[in-house]
């Protein structure tokens, strides 16, 4: 271990302690402090802060999350910065209700208990906690699973909820050549180690009981979803609550139970599949691309809430798409389920 330096934070006169050799964003979460962050790789711009005084080095970093214009300024991504002396940072992007409401970062060894296959390439991956047994986490956060026999991490969003955090249960999406995901088709078996380290992200409910919800995800975007609906109605939480699904066509549908259990027990509940690439007689679906049926179907959103999650592009015309509703940008909640640049997975 390195030296430790302190870091404030400004303006919200929080302080934490580093050590140079793990990065600001790590510390923070090693302490329990919620900054806002996305990749932790510098690979997005979730992080990114201004530093006002202090030597502060980084690590190698994408040009694409902090040009060397915004280096230059004083502009600096905490997922890969070291604090080499005492720093002050002012925080860009926070959330003053999340940030002390942090889980500490707990790494845990799991053993997995159920692979089952819910569509063509969507999995659900069920983790049993062995040491320690429990892991603390927020509704609607993800956690890291490392790939087996390699120091590489996957992110993965939980879809259950800390009354069962005995468990974690992932909705993994199969993508050729995937180096964790293609080990769900015949690589994992129950029975095996994985350890998992969290949690992340700020994809959490907030305590807003006179807002509407509403919630617009595609693929395994569904995870995090079902993690804040099934919070909902253990906690007695009633709002309004319209979840938008979109797919390409009806195979690509699953968890319908669900959502079927979830609207008896929410009243105020409901659920919208939308197919992009499929037309059925039914009536029990919408046809469209998903942004075109939430488009097309609510109106005036400025006294909603919006949680958006599932592959980049999606989740780009539905923040655009929420901005020309009317939802405050700070009433936007979102995450990007990405792919590295292998062709794997990642949230």
């Amino acid at each position: 271990m390195g030296h430790k330096h302190r870091v404030r934070f400004e303006p919200v006169d929080i302080e934490i302690e580093v050590d140079e050799d793990e990065t600001i964003l790590d510390a923070a979460f090693r302490q329990g402090v919620m900054l806002m962050h996305g990749c932790k790789e510098g690979q997005c711009s979730a992080c990114k802060s201004f530093l006002l005084d202090g030597d502060l080095q980084m690590e190698r970093y994408s040009t694409f999350a902090l040009a060397d214009y915004e280096n230059e300024e004083g502009y600096v991504l905490l997922c890969r910065g070291h604090a080499y002396s005492d720093l002050d940072v002012e925080l860009i992007n926070y959330d003053e209700d999340m940030i002390r409401t942090g889980v500490p970062i707990q790494l845990v060894n799991t053993e997995v208990a159920e692979i089952e296959e819910l569509t063509h390439d969507i999995v659900h991956l069920r983790l049993t906690c062995v040491s320690p047994r429990e892991l603390a986490f927020l509704p609607g956060q993800y956690a890291d699973v490392r790939i087996p026999g390699t120091d590489h991490w996957r992110s993965f969003s939980m879809a259950n909820t800390p009354s069962t955090d005995h468990q974690a249960d992932f909705v993994i999406k199969r993508y050729p050549g995937g180096h964790f995901s293609g080990l769900l088709d015949g690589g994992l078996a129950v029975g095996d180690e994985l350890d998992i380290k969290g949690p992340y992200g700020t994809f959490t409910l907030r305590h807003s009981p006179d807002r509407d919800l509403v919630l617009i995800g595609g693929g395994a975007g569904m995870a995090p979803i079902v993690s804040l609906l099934t919070h909902m109605r253990e906690q007695g939480i009633d709002r309004k609550a319209t979840f938008y699904y979109g797919a390409r066509t009806a195979r690509d549908l699953f968890y319908l139970d669900r959502m079927a259990d979830l609207a008896a027990a929410l009243p105020r509940f409901s659920f919208v599949p939308a197919l992009s690439e499929e037309t059925r007689d039914e009536g029990d679906t919408e046809q469209g691309l998903v942004t075109d049926v939430v488009d097309r179907l609510e109106g005036d959103l400025s006294g909603a809430d919006a949680y958006l999650c599932g592959p980049p592009p999606m989740v780009e015309a539905a923040i655009e798409l929420m901005a020309a509703k009317g939802v405050p940008e700070g009433r936007v909640f979102y995450d990007k389920f990405t792919t590295t640049a292998s062709a794997d997975e990642s949230s």
